[in-house]
C-alpha cells in the first residue's frame, strides 16, 4: 500500500501528536544506530519532546564524551551573546502565536458544540472539528464495547457457577416419596 504524502505542518490533534512523536523518534534512534554500526561513527542524539523529557543516545562512548568532542573541534564556540538573547525571544513569541491560535480553535469548537454556531467556523475548522469528534465517537464505542464485554464475561461466569452448582448437588425434598413424571408428556 502507497503512503501519501505527509504534510510538513503541526499535527494539531494532540493524541496523532504523541503517536507519530514516538513512531519518529524511534525510527530516528533506529536510523542514528544503524549509521554507527554500517559506517563506524560516533553518533550522539538528543531530543527534547514536547513537556520536556530527554530522549538521549550515544553510539560510542557517553554523551559527555561526544559533547566534549565537539567542543574541541572548534565547531561548539560560544554563538554571539547578542544571538543568545534575541532566538530564544522569537521562539517564544512563536510558541505563544501557536498556542493562542489553538486555543482559540478550541474554543470555537466548543461554543459550536454547545451551542451550535457553526456558521462562526471555517471549512477547515468544521473539518477539524469533525476529525476530533469521530476519534472521540470511535474512544467512546471502544470504551462502551470493553464494558459491555466485561460485563458479559461476568454474566457467563456467574451462569457456569449456576450450572456446576445445580448439577454437583442433588436435589433434596422434604416429601417422602418420589416423585414422577411421565415421559411422554414432556417429549418434544
Amino acid at each position: 500500500m502507497a503512503r501519501g504524502k505527509v504534510q510538513m505542518k503541526r499535527i494539531e490533534n494532540s493524541v496523532h501528536r504523541q503517536v507519530t512523536f514516538c513512531k519518529r523518534r524511534s525510527g530516528l534512534l533506529k536510523k542514528a544506530k544503524e549509521l554507527s554500526v554500517l559506517c563506524d561513527a560516533e553518533i550522539g542524539v538528543f531530543i527534547f519532546s514536547a513537556h520536556g523529557k530527554l530522549y538521549e543516545l550515544a553510539t560510542k562512548g557517553t554523551m559527555q564524551g561526544l559533547i566534549e568532542r565537539y567542543m574541541k573541534s572548534g565547531r561548539g564556540t560560544q554563538p554571539e551573546p547578542a544571538a543568545i538573547e534575541t532566538q530564544p525571544d522569537m521562539d517564544v513569541k512563536e510558541e505563544i502565536n501557536m498556542l493562542k491560535q489553538e486555543i482559540e480553535i478550541l474554543q470555537k469548537e466548543l461554543r459550536y458544540m454547545f451551542g451550535g454556531r457553526a456558521a462562526e467556523m471555517t471549512l477547515d475548522e468544521l473539518i477539524e472539528l469533525e476529525k476530533h469528534l469521530e476519534i472521540w465517537i470511535y474512544q467512546i464505542r471502544s470504551t462502551k464495547m470493553d464494558i459491555m464485554f466485561k460485563e458479559i464475561q461476568q454474566l457467563r461466569n456467574k451462569v457456569e457457577e449456576n450450572i456446576v452448582i445445580t448439577n454437583s448437588a442433588p436435589i433434596t425434598t422434604n416429601i417422602p416419596y418420589p416423585l414422577t413424571i411421565q415421559n411422554e408428556i414432556f417429549q418434544y
